[in-house]
């Protein structure tokens, strides 16, 4: 009998805020749906300490990326080095066609 009663609690929380959700993005066009809420968006932009994870290399390597491929898209800012997450992905795709 009590495990009934948390399944009916949980089933009327969870159409509480599915009726919430629903009521909040009424006649908005542009309003996030349910699996976009969940979605982790990753940054455009990641630091030379977390490239290595991007390209697969170790980070002693990411450090020299810049010196021995000058044409890596990359900005400075601050003199910290930002890499294009996009971009940066191409190019290691294109640097293996070369």
């Amino acid at each position: 009998m009590e495990l009934d009663l948390i399944w009916l609690a949980l089933g009327i929380a969870a159409a509480g805020f599915f009726i919430g959700n629903g009521l909040k993005n009424f006649k908005n066009p542009n309003a996030k749906s349910f699996s976009e809420i969940f979605d982790d968006e990753e940054p455009e932009l990641i630091t030379e300490n977390d490239v290595h994870d991007i390209i697969g290399i170790s980070k002693e390597d990411a450090k020299h990326l810049i010196k021995e491929h000058p044409d890596i898209p990359h900005i400075k800012i601050n003199n910290r080095v930002y890499y294009p997450r996009a971009k940066l992905r191409k190019w290691v795709e294109n640097i293996g066609n070369e």
